[in-house]
């Protein structure tokens, strides 16, 4: 059987629509392995570091700071599109609003999927922060790249946090499982 060119394969076999996102075709485990195998900054960091060990710190920060379980599962879950679209750096993101607005799709269609309502802007401001703050110290460890006058603080160790992909998505998987219960959400 050929498989359509309009359609990405997952690792789990589903026949994924950038264009189109059907929240059927959403699946977890994907979004783990995917993000799992991205590497941050485009691949130029002076060593692997992950796009979900990035995400798994972004909810540990969240905890750090004292926010619940929903917001650290949206830190945990921020990047989720970029599973099925892939990573784009923020310069050429910025000037690419059809990119932006796919990218807003397939996460709404991530977050119906799973039954967790929409993000509010306080919400979107809190992992925006915190995402920034991320940016910053990865930039700042594995570059020696400033990129703010400024430095945000951070509350928890990104130095020595990165593991194989497999433990990185296995741990992705639990905290998402962990999260949502705690937040409520499905199971």
């Amino acid at each position: 059987m050929v498989t359509s060119k309009m359609f990405i394969t997952t690792i789990g076999g589903h026949s994924f629509d950038p264009l189109s996102p059907s929240a059927e075709d959403i699946d977890v485990r994907d979004i783990a392995h995917s993000l799992s195998m991205i590497c941050r900054a485009n691949g130029h960091f002076s060593e692997f570091f992950s796009v979900a060990r990035h995400c798994i710190n972004c909810a540990k920060e969240a905890e750090a700071r004292g926010f619940g379980a929903r917001v650290r599962l949206l830190c945990l879950m921020h990047d989720a599109a970029e599973a099925y679209i892939g990573d784009m750096t923020r310069p050429l993101k910025r000037q690419l609003p059809l990119y932006c607005e796919r990218e807003k799709k397939i996460i709404g269609c991530i977050m119906a999927a799973f039954g967790i309502p929409e993000w509010n802007a306080e919400e979107n401001g809190i992992v925006r922060e915190i995402d920034d703050c991320m940016l910053y110290h990865e930039f700042l460890a594995f570059n020696g790249d400033v990129l703010y006058e400024t430095p945000p603080s951070l509350h928890i160790d990104i130095l020595h946090s990165e593991r194989n992909f497999t433990e990185t998505r296995e741990e992705f998987l639990a905290l998402f499982d962990h999260l949502m219960k705690e937040a409520g959400y499905g199971c």
